[in-house]
């Protein structure tokens, strides 16, 4: 009841015109960085950045969620309308998607993924409005051993749960971890990985590595594809809207599944790509019609796009109440909170309860708000599409670039940026995970002082991280995470060779 109560007062502060107002601004910004390709959420997130430097907390996380909701989709209308996927959780939507626009049916697709993907989001909040106080309230038992144990955790969650090669997530997390150690260290004073260069002396900003890792690499790498944009044409009425909406409820177990399996990954480190692929390949083995998939399903957009928005929404719980982001953007926004005074993490629930609910009950209403806008803008979206990538792209660089000056009024900033983006283009063309080295950017410094913390209570003992059953239960969690790949392999070839032996008796 208390937490219900607290909801009401964050609707009331987020519900003012000027709040109002900024979700609009937000959820169109958003939407034109969904559409462009080479921009996305996690980049776009941070350019914003250092324009909400003089907003007040509340305010500033407001804008940059719903541009977040908006850079969701947005990814879906050129998905569907140029089977060119705006953002990589995109993709799965351009299967189905796609051949819908080339039937005529495009108005119908996108109101389908609209409605889906706001129906995913909804189901994330609710997750994150019943469940967040309740694990702020738990970690308020924790102490250093504890919390390296649950950095621990999301580090080896990466390396033995995403889909990406276990060995390049190591090389993307370690170089995130060498990125938090440059400048001074907090507990000696000493300087590391300066290499003599002033300017290196406070560390190396989050906001000029995710602008160069996810802004000049993807432009580059769009660069050398030679992307041309050819796109069906899309006219929204009401009535086909309203047509697609008395549809929907027959999807009724697609959209709870997928809502499902979206939550899921968005709470552990799979994230929305994997969560939207996830989802369409499990619609797809379960529908009655396997055939229509990959030919015009509305099957095949609802699964996809209702995991995706529940995946990137869900994503925020483990930011809030532990310190951990469970996607790249939800990084990026960890190190906005930082940079405002706050501090993720369950003593944010006791000391910035406003903030907290505030941010919640925005995550409500700015996720209408933002189906209402893409319904009715598409058309306009769809045209800023049809402008020639050669002019898109120096402009998206321009921008990048005033981006990263902002941060510091430094010229080296943006030279750094250009290293990063070289990095994020090498990372792209080797198919390197990038999420890891965000993740690891951002609480490589925190993950350090809680070890040296709870090496010092211990007098050098990792005995410490099992020292009682929650520290002991995360670091074995982490670390049978982290071998899980080769676990499964060992019982894959235990089991062949259990078989093999059978067979061998029987002849």
């Amino acid at each position: 009841m208390q937490e219900f109560d607290a909801l009401l007062h964050g609707m009331a502060v987020v519900s003012t015109p000027y709040h109002l107002l900024i979700m609009v601004a937000g959820v169109l910004l958003g939407v034109l960085v969904g559409v462009l390709p080479g921009l996305g959420a996690p980049n776009g997130v941070t350019l914003l950045l250092p324009l909400t430097f003089t907003m007040n907390p509340t305010s500033a996380i407001i804008l940059l969620t719903c541009m977040y909701w908006g850079a969701l989709f947005g990814g879906s209308i050129t998905s569907i309308i140029f089977n060119i996927p705006g953002e990589p959780s995109s993709v799965a939507t351009t299967f189905d998607g796609y051949p819908l626009a080339k039937q005529g049916r495009a108005a119908e697709a996108l109101t389908a993924a609209f409605t889906s993907a706001l129906f995913g989001a909804l189901v994330g909040v609710l997750l994150i409005t019943f469940l967040s106080s309740y694990i702020a309230k738990f970690a308020l038992k924790f102490s250093s051993p504890e919390f390296f144990a649950v950095y621990l955790l999301a580090f080896c969650s990466f390396i033995g749960m995403s889909k990406n090669p276990p060995l390049k997530t190591v090389v993307a997390l370690m170089l995130g971890l060498a990125m938090a150690a440059v400048g001074m260290d907090t507990v000696s004073g000493s300087l590391r990985l300066t290499f003599g260069l002033p300017d290196l002396l406070k560390g190396i900003s989050f906001e000029i590595a995710v602008i160069g890792l996810f802004g000049i690499g993807e432009i580059l790498c769009t660069i050398e594809d030679g992307l041309v944009f050819r796109g069906e044409r899309v006219k929204i009425s009401f009535g086909v809207v309203l047509r697609t909406w008395m549809s929907l409820p027959r999807y009724w177990a697609t959209l709870l599944r997928s809502a499902a399996i979206g939550c899921w990954m968005g709470v552990t480190p799979g994230g929305p790509t994997a969560a939207s692929f996830m989802s369409y390949s499990i619609a797809k083995r379960l529908s009655k019609d396997k055939e229509s998939f990959g030919k015009g399903s509305v099957d095949g957009v609802i699964a996809p796009e209702t995991a995706d928005h529940a995946a990137g929404t869900s994503a925020l719980l483990p930011m809030l109440t532990l310190g951990i982001p469970g996607s790249a953007t939800a990084a990026v926004m960890l190190g906005g909170l930082m940079i405002w005074g706050l501090q993720p993490g369950p003593m944010l629930f006791v000391e910035q309860k406003e903030f907290v609910w505030s941010l919640i009950a925005s995550m409500y209403v700015g996720n209408v708000v933002s189906l209402l806008i893409v319904l009715s803008t598409v058309p306009l979206f769809a045209s800023i599409m049809r402008i020639p990538f050669s002019i898109i792209a120096p402009v998206i660089v321009m921008v990048c670039s005033i981006g990263a000056y902002s941060v510091h009024g430094s010229m080296f900033d943006v030279g750094l940026m250009l290293c990063f983006g070289a990095i994020g283009y090498a990372f792209k063309k080797l198919n390197y995970p990038i999420a890891p080295l965000v993740l690891a950017a951002v609480l490589g410094d925190k993950a350090e002082s809680a070890f040296r913390q709870s090496m010092l209570f211990s007098e050098g003992s990792l005995l410490v991280f099992w020292s009682n059953p929650l520290v002991g239960t995360l670091t074995t969690t982490a670390l049978l995470a982290a071998f899980w790949p080769v676990l499964v392999k060992m019982l894959n070839r235990a089991r062949r060779g259990s078989t093999t032996s059978s067979s061998e008796q029987f002849s």
